[in-house]
């Protein structure tokens, strides 16, 4: 759920009561905007591979607008995105995320390291609650053999970087995943709010 300004207060998101994720927390930098989600399914759906760059833009802008970022720049965090299933990558022949955190690497100057390995089709998600979703993804993402230098390396933390943040059941066990391989703090930048 999207909250306008500055929340200067304790303050508890409804859509998020209850839950409690493996990565410190998500920052889309667009709200749902059907312009955005354009530029993502042309992106996605159409190839339209030019377009990772100016998205990689948009996602950027996060880091200009939140300050909670300032240590992922300062300590050179990696951009880990999150990776696809190899029968989807075998069909769509790229990862959005990792176009789009090639572009946002442009803008930031952060790494991108594929960390992290899909080990199962999970499907598309589109359609399933955020419940179906959280058990889909249950133990379907390992750590790389870059994933694993990265960790051997005593990272303090790394940034997760997607297309679109809908329930967070995705980046949530991709963060398990670096989490329980040793990576400290894992924050998660998207283009844009689902």
């Amino acid at each position: 759920m999207a909250f306008e300004g500055i929340i200067d207060h304790a303050f508890e998101c409804p859509n998020c009561s209850g839950l409690s994720f493996a990565f410190e927390f998500a920052r889309p930098a667009m709200h749902k905007d059907t312009r955005t989600l354009d530029l993502i399914h042309q992106l996605k759906y159409q190839r339209s591979l030019h377009l990772a760059h100016e998205l990689g833009k948009l996602a950027a802008e996060a880091f200009q607008n939140d300050p909670r970022l300032a240590t992922a720049l300062a300590e050179k965090w990696p951009l880990i995105p999150v990776p696809l299933h190899r029968s989807r990558l075998i069909h769509r022949h790229f990862n959005q995320a990792e176009e789009i955190a090639l572009g946002l690497s442009h803008q930031t100057g952060l790494p991108v390291i594929s960390a992290l390995r899909r080990t199962r089709d999970t499907g598309t998600q589109t359609r399933l609650s955020r419940k179906q979703r959280m058990k889909n993804l249950q133990g379907s993402f390992e750590i790389s053999k870059a994933g694993q230098n990265l960790i051997d390396k005593n990272p303090h933390g790394a940034v997760l970087i997607d297309d679109v943040l809908t329930t967070g059941s995705t980046v949530n066990e991709c963060a398990k995943t670096l989490r329980r391989e040793g990576i400290r703090k894992v924050f998660v930048v998207t283009v844009m709010r689902g």
